[in-house]
């Protein structure tokens, strides 16, 4: 009797929320969604400081270089085993939901990533706490919306919000969050999704505040860019670029050299979490998420040869596809940062020694500049490199040589590789369906919709004479053929190609359906996607194909039918 009265209370509230207009709806998801990224956010921050510091006491022995190793496997056994949610990183899962799924994610989403992130990085794996802690928020989101009953537009809607909220929270960067989730997550800027995003990513960020303070993560002195920085500008975006598409690679060869290689994820898990030891017990700045390494820099404290400089920029990315595609989960934001870091240090020493009297404005305006760059080539997402360099350094001074170093970074990766690192075997699948593209419009529309039914089957033993009265009586062209036994489907007759029979009683008294009836035709299936029932009409020059199941006839879909479909779906996307 006691839980009545709170059931009755759920209830209520369940149905208030449902029958609020949609905004409204969206208002209060942003809230909640922006509430509980922001503590997901600090708690798996705050929990990579707790472990991480507890391993330090372990750092002078000589089993240090297993630590790597243990906590891959740990994380590969608690996703695959306990959790059953292995696989991934984190934003290509949200992206796919987003794009396949109507922003749906299983309630272990909460939880999976983050976990498996903690055993990861703080064992002293390569990799960013940024993409679990995502997978986290837009988990909350999706499922919020899944409680409300809302529809696809608002649960994408809410996935979205929750990973803003995530970035927001993170970083302390509210504005960041916002464009991540609209440049990479969602890929449309629309009102609908611009709500509860905004929200939701000052709220994280207000609660990361409370609990953190306003905390910038990498501060510097105030920069006066000169047009010799602008000039250098320009070389420094091919440099990061050549970066940028060596990092995505490497991430793409390491994953397809375990998948060959090591059958075995628990041999993979201790392979390359191995290496990963190996690698830090030789350069221990490559190890973690690697944020300490970037404020040495921009302090200005760090001091190296062009070659050990070099030299860190390929361990830490060697570091961090040991780490991923061995199993370990993370994400490469953090990654991104160390690189572009260090690959804008490298650069502005390479100046110096190459134009001693040039007048340059310092190392930290490159080592920004090449954080920002290395972000927007991989990810390939400009505005999203631009602004959390700005929220996290406070650096609006440089916001000009940030600008021209993103985009042509991002215009020259662009050149090499297509797709960003999240987009990658979501392409490859054909699962990267953007909003507002013709994928995405007519993955929205399927066979069934498109059948017409209404022709008259006729058999193969009939007499074209026999075909006649049939042919009145329809308005199609076109006549499926059937056994008249089995009922099996046979082939097609179409109209056009009897007509010179039509005027010949002998014909049309001696020829059977059989002999008169099409055969080499392509089929289409009824779970046949629309891009693919396209690519048949396009090999065949056909205008309209049969559509046939367990050598059944079902109908028949045509051209102008699937353009009235996609015209439909165009207008209701349009108009959301």
């Amino acid at each position: 009797m006691s839980k009545n009265p709170v059931k009755k209370v759920k209830l209520i509230i369940k149905t208030t929320l449902k029958n609020l207009d949609y905004r409204a709806q969206l208002i209060i998801i942003g809230i909640v969604v922006g509430i509980f990224s922001g503590f997901a956010s600090v708690a798996l921050n705050f929990g990579l400081w707790k472990v991480s510091h507890y391993l330090i006491k372990f750092r002078d022995n000589f089993y240090f270089i297993l630590l790597p190793a243990i906590g891959i496997l740990l994380t590969v056994l608690f996703l695959k085993y306990v959790i059953r949610d292995f696989g991934g990183h984190g934003v290509p899962e949200v992206i796919y939901s987003v794009s396949m799924k109507g922003g749906s994610l299983k309630k272990r989403s909460y939880v999976s990533k983050l976990v498996g992130s903690l055993l990861t990085i703080s064992s002293g794996g390569s990799a960013g706490p940024e993409a679990p802690v995502i997978m986290s928020g837009a988990a909350i989101g999706s499922n919020i919306a899944k409680y409300l009953r809302a529809n696809d537009k608002i649960r994408i809607a809410a996935a979205g919000s929750g990973a803003a909220g995530a970035i927001a929270a993170i970083f302390n960067a509210p504005i960041t969050g916002i464009i991540f989730t609209m440049e990479v997550i969602l890929g449309e800027w629309s009102t609908l999704n611009m709500l509860p995003v905004a929200i939701s990513s000052v709220t994280a960020t207000v609660i990361s505040r409370i609990l953190n303070g306003n905390q910038i993560p990498f501060k510097h002195h105030l920069i006066n860019v000169n047009i010799n920085d602008i000039f250098a500008a320009v070389g420094l975006s091919v440099f990061l670029a050549f970066f940028a598409v060596f990092f995505v690679r490497t991430l793409k060869w390491v994953k397809l050299f375990f998948e060959k290689s090591i059958k075995s994820i628990v041999l993979r898990a201790v392979f390359g979490g191995l290496v990963v030891g190996v690698i830090i017990l030789f350069f221990p700045y490559v190890k973690g998420e690697g944020y300490e390494l970037v404020r040495i820099l921009i302090s200005g404290e760090f001091s190296n040869t062009l070659l050990v400089i070099f030299v860190l920029i390929v361990m830490k990315i060697l570091a961090t596809g040991f780490t991923l595609g061995s199993g370990g989960a993370g994400g490469v934001f953090a990654p991104c940062l160390v690189i572009g870091s260090l690959s804008g240090y490298f650069y502005f020493q390479l100046l110096s020694l190459i134009f001693p009297q040039a007048q340059f404005s310092g190392s930290t305006l490159f080592i920004l500049s090449g954080m920002a760059g290395v972000l927007s080539g991989t990810l390939q997402a400009p505005l999203t490199g631009i602004f959390l360099i700005v929220e996290m350094t406070g650096g609006y001074d440089v916001i000009l040589p940030l600008l021209l170093v993103s985009f042509l970074t991002l215009t020259i990766t662009k050149l090499v590789e297509k797709h960003s690192i999240y987009q990658y075997d979501l392409a490859q699948k054909g699962y990267l369906l953007r909003p507002r593209t013709d994928a995405r419009i007519l993955s929205d529309i399927n066979a069934e919709e498109l059948l017409e039914k209404d022709l008259i089957p006729v058999n193969s033993e009939m007499l074209l004479k026999d075909l006649i009265p049939l042919i009145k009586k329809s308005h199609r062209n076109y006549f499926p053929v059937e056994d008249k036994k089995t009922g099996k489907f046979l082939g097609m007759v179409n109209f056009n190609d009897i007509k010179s029979y039509i005027f010949s009683s002998d014909l049309l008294n001696s020829i059977i359906v059989e002999e008169v009836m099409t055969t080499d035709f392509q089929q289409v299936s009824i779970k046949d996607n629309v891009v693919n029932i396209l690519n048949k009409f396009d090999q065949s020059r056909a205008w309209s194909l049969p559509v046939v199941e367990n050598d059944k006839f079902l109908g028949l879909i045509s051209k102008s039918t699937i353009l009235d479909h996609y015209r439909k779906e165009l207008k209701a996307q349009t108009e959301s």
